[in-house]
């Protein structure tokens, strides 16, 4: 089994991404690039709430991981200007913990939960007076002596994110007021990011080589950074330090992300489909193990992306691979290293 944390595409934050996400971050709409109906939705309620001197309705998030639902929230806050608070749903194990986070927040202070759909139960049921209410149910005491109070809250905004959506129970769901999807980002988003991002950096490129990284980017600006930053090493050490496509284009190379934005374990998937079952149908479990993988995992991390451009479809029968597919796996380059 493939350690993950050592995946180039791996689109969850990685440690290096924390050094330099926060850098990066707009922090104003009007700097935040992509995800235009999502702006321009959050720019109505914002300036209604601001108008009516309230604290904005709470927030939903959900989309696949790197496209922006933490840098929204830092940008919610700015343009509310109130405080963030951050925390993620598996780091409150216990009711009393986010009583406690709930306590401390001030007048129209913004609470941010990244994957809001690992609370355990127990923690949510104390999220719903919170929300609705703006109050918490406490109880002293036990057996029959114990006893219910309630205490006010100040008037707060949730917002909450979450990759998994469907994970969500319809209780805490319904009592979001504003619920986003986020969309995987175009070419051209991903290139104005690369742009902005290398003039943070201080980093030469030009448009070509810039259009380069946005194409093999699968659509997510957390991978886009990610690897700006990985190419820029070779255009210091290889080249004169600028990036262009010529310098791209070999960096990636060398990193196995070829033109359609894949690395060697995607490719690994098409051709095992290809050459051990004929294209398929295969099932998931089967594949999983052909490719020595977590049959949990591959659904999860590996097959989205391939399903999202057409490469594999998921059949009643298993897997097939595509026309698309196959063509990719038969005329790919021959990478090195």
């Amino acid at each position: 089994m493939r350690d993950l944390k050592t995946r180039i595409l791996n689109t969850d934050v990685m440690e290096e991404d924390y050094r330099v996400e926060n850098t990066l971050r707009p922090k104003l709409l009007c700097d935040y690039v992509g995800q235009q109906k999502t702006k321009e939705n959050l720019k109505v309620y914002i300036d209604a709430a601001k108008q009516r001197k309230e604290a904005l309705d709470h927030v939903l998030f959900y989309g696949p991981p790197g496209l922006g639902k933490t840098t929204l929230a830092g940008i919610i806050a700015n343009e509310m200007d109130v405080n963030l608070k951050i925390t993620s749903g598996p780091a409150i194990e216990k009711p009393g913990e986010l009583a406690a986070i709930l306590n401390n927040l001030q007048e129209g202070d913004l609470l941010f939960i990244d994957e809001i759909h690992r609370l355990n139960r127990q923690v949510e049921e104390v999220l719903y007076p919170a929300m609705e209410d703006f109050a918490l149910d406490i109880v002293i005491g036990k057996g029959a002596s114990a006893k219910s109070i309630r205490l006010d809250l100040p008037k707060f905004t949730l917002v909450g994110a979450t990759t998994r959506a469907g994970a969500l129970s319809a209780p805490l769901r319904d009592r979001f007021g504003v619920v986003h999807h986020l969309e995987f980002y175009t070419v051209e988003e991903l290139k104005e990011i690369i742009i902005r991002s290398a003039g943070v950096f201080k980093i030469g490129i030009d448009e070509e080589g810039a259009l380069e990284l946005a194409r093999r980017s699968r659509g997510t600006p957390r991978l886009a950074n990610r690897l700006l930053k990985r190419v820029r090493d070779f255009a210091q050490i290889k080249f004169d330090g600028d990036i262009t496509k010529e310098v791209a284009d070999y960096a990636l190379n060398l990193l196995e992300v070829d033109k359609f934005g894949l690395d060697n374990i995607d490719r690994e998937i098409l051709s095992t489909m290809m050459e051990k079952f004929d294209g398929g149908p295969v099932g998931l479990d089967t594949l999983a193990a052909a490719i020595g993988e977590d049959s949990g995992t591959l659904e999860e991390v590996y097959e989205p992306y391939l399903i999202k451009n057409g490469l594999i479809q998921r059949t009643p029968r298993g897997r097939i691979i595509t026309d698309l597919g196959r063509n990719h796996i038969s005329t790919c380059e021959k990478y090195s290293g």
